[in-house]
């Protein structure tokens, strides 16, 4: 599955897979990764490794926002393989180890089916591996609380709800905040563009998941890098202002 590559600031990269978003921060010739798509996506991620000038040996660390299978997918193939480390925070570390599965049911998406575009996502994450194991067998709470020492020095912000340790990444220095699923800007189960929360059936704790739009409306940052949808430029503050208003 191919993948576009559009680099938005100074080191930094965001990636559109097939449905989901990575996102690429380099430095020198080192580089953080930021989520890994689909299972299906592979080659795409290591394509758009290439295509900044990187090689998967070269990746310092991956970052997961979240351990769901779309952002999972290739994380434990790089730790395998390449001996990358895969951080997230101390609570999302059982659910990437799969000691459970906090992720949409096949039962829920089938009670869902009647509402646009949900058949279609889910014929496509079937394709892409959605109900593949994706558990990485050593994954890492994260070495300190932030700025990590990692390409990009992005700081860990924990915002649960979609999953219980779900977090997003701040990087300060540029403006930029790499939300996850926490805020997105479209999804194909979605029938509205912009700032948004994905449909209540994906996130584990809904009325949580609202209350993280708060904590990244504190964030001084005015580009936003979604897990779905296209990237976003005006503050966070707003926009994550106007996933609240549509989420009441």
């Amino acid at each position: 599955m191919r993948a576009t590559v559009r680099r938005v600031r100074d080191g930094i990269h965001l990636v559109h897979g097939t449905s989901t978003n990575w996102v690429i921060l380099t430095e020198g010739d080192a580089v953080t990764l930021i989520d890994t798509g689909y299972p299906g996506d592979r080659e795409g991620l290591l394509a758009s490794l290439a295509e900044v000038g990187s090689s998967p040996e070269a990746v310092t660390a991956v970052l997961i926002t979240h351990a769901h299978n779309d952002h999972l997918g290739s994380a434990e193939y790089l730790r395998a393989t390449y001996g990358t480390p895969v951080y997230t925070h101390r609570a999302e570390v059982p659910h990437a180890r799969r000691d459970f599965l906090h992720q949409v049911t096949v039962g829920e998406v089938l009670r869902n089916g009647w509402r646009p575009g949900v058949l279609p996502w889910a014929a496509h994450a079937l394709r892409a591996g959605g109900t593949v194991n994706t558990a990485v067998a050593a994954p890492e709470p994260f070495p300190g609380p932030g700025p990590l020492d990692l390409p990009g020095r992005p700081v860990p912000v924990h915002t649960p709800g979609h999953t219980d340790g779900h977090c997003a990444f701040h990087l300060p220095d540029s403006g930029v905040l790499v939300s996850g699923d926490a805020l997105v800007s479209g999804h194909p189960t979605s029938r509205i563009e912009g700032p948004q929360m994905l449909t209540d059936m994906f996130h584990h704790e809904r009325a949580a998941a609202v209350a993280s739009l708060d904590v990244l409306a504190e964030l001084d940052a005015d580009l936003l890098l979604p897990g779905h949808g296209p990237l976003h430029e005006g503050p966070v503050r707003d926009a994550a202002g106007l996933a609240r208003e549509r989420a009441s």
